[in-house]
């Protein structure tokens, strides 16, 4: 750690698993919902894929939504993990996400699950092709949602309209 990076979802899926075990009998679905849907007011139910033999959600890859839900948690973590004067997310744990260090892929980094463009430009960075895109200076969230890549600049995209804004 901190010498070398590779980014593989089975590190994610592993942190899944450990909060499964904290957890106590709730399952992920259950916890997200108390702590950040129902918080949030989340206009729609999230999806969340599952392992079909344990019933384990897949939490590297497997929670969809709408982009308005999406954009919600976007302001979350613009708001520093505060929703309408109550934390939800601590602040210390956003601030560390968004820390812009050490570029490790492609003049990315990387803390918590979040991609970091720049010192205010930060992704969540879906599976096949969904974003959360953030911009702290200006206070933007843009959402992308999508079934594929299609080798597209999607973050050079995401930062032009960004710019311009």
């Amino acid at each position: 750690p901190g010498e070398k990076f590779k980014y593989q979802n089975g590190d994610t899926q592993l942190l899944g698993l450990i909060l499964q075990r904290a957890l106590k009998g709730k399952n992920i679905t259950d916890y997200c919902n108390e702590n950040i849907w129902e918080p949030l007011q989340m206009e729609n139910d999230a999806m969340w894929n599952i392992f079909d033999k344990d019933k384990l959600e897949k939490t590297f890859c497997g929670i969809g939504a709408t982009a308005i839900d999406y954009a919600k948690i976007g302001r979350l973590y613009l708001n520093k993990g505060n929703w309408n004067g109550k934390q939800l997310v601590p602040e210390v744990w956003v601030k560390d996400s968004w820390t812009y260090k050490n570029p490790v892929y492609k003049q990315r980094s990387y803390c918590y699950q979040w991609w970091g463009e720049s010192d205010t430009q930060f992704v969540a960075d879906g599976h096949n092709g969904q974003y959360i895109f953030t911009d702290t200076k200006k206070k933007i969230v843009i959402i992308r949602l999508g079934y594929t890549r299609d080798n597209f600049a999607w973050m050079r995209h995401f930062k032009s309209i960004s710019e311009r804004l």
